[in-house]
């Protein structure tokens, strides 16, 4: 438990400034999700809306990323690298956006469908935002971080779909990743406490085949192994002693 953070009131202040641009960042950038635009456009698009806020793109050289966003089409998963694809009519995509406002990190992703989508897509769509709030639903202060993977499966079973199980939630505060690892499906590992004071992301990718992945050449953008359509929505969340807020909502 001791490399869990636990922030104060005064740093949730801050969180909550740097989340709700990184919701407006989302916000903005859905109204240009159309036929036609490249994920490299979109790039573009939100670093300059969040540099002309005072903000940094988080994802620009974290590790290497190259971009300012994530974009993952259809069957990536995610850390999508945004490039000239230009959006196709019954396209999903998730954009992933994490914003460093005055050193404190605000994290979101959404999906987006283009044009009219097959009933598949806009079932995966809808389950995935559904599985986000039922992961949240599960966090109670005082409860355990297996709650919210174990809420996630039994919903998301009932579906047919599968949750990825190579990537998870994560701490985030005033650094961009950290402890806690938060899974999103059933684990038998020994949970540990959610406590108040602690700031984390719960981000569900469901897939609507296996849930097995894998990356590809370029080091960053992971895919389902069959090609199946992947969807994901997240929010940063924080936990008080009142329950939970979600950040970027």
């Amino acid at each position: 438990m001791s490399d869990i953070k636990i922030y104060n009131e005064h740093d949730l202040e801050k969180m909550r400034k740097a989340c709700s641009l990184a919701k407006r960042v989302l916000d903005f950038i859905g109204n240009h999700v159309s036929e036609g635009i490249t994920t490299s456009q979109l790039d573009t698009l939100c670093h300059n809306f969040i540099t002309t806020h005072n903000a940094i793109p988080a994802t620009l050289n974290y590790k290497g990323f190259p971009k300012s966003i994530c974009t993952s089409v259809n069957n990536v998963i995610c850390h999508g690298i945004p490039c000239e694809y230009k959006l196709r009519a019954g396209d999903i995509i998730n954009i992933d956006v994490t914003v460093a406002l005055d050193g404190w990190y605000g994290d979101t992703s959404r999906t987006f469908m283009v044009g009219k989508c097959t009933k598949l897509a806009r079932n995966l769509v809808e389950i995935a935002e559904k599985a986000m709030h039922v992961g949240i639903d599960a966090v109670k202060p005082y409860g355990y971080f297996s709650d919210i993977g174990n809420a996630i499966q039994n919903f998301v079973d009932e579906f047919g779909f599968s949750i990825v199980r190579d990537y998870c939630g994560h701490g985030i505060g005033d650094v961009f990743h950290s402890a806690p690892s938060v899974a999103h499906y059933k684990t038998s590992e020994k949970s540990q406490q959610i406590l108040p004071g602690m700031f984390f992301t719960v981000e569900p990718m469901i897939n609507a085949g296996s849930y097995k992945s894998k990356v590809l050449n370029d080091g960053w953008t992971a895919v389902t192994i069959d090609k199946s359509l992947s969807a994901q929505f997240e929010h940063t969340i924080a936990v008080t002693e009142r329950g939970v807020e979600i950040l970027t909502t």
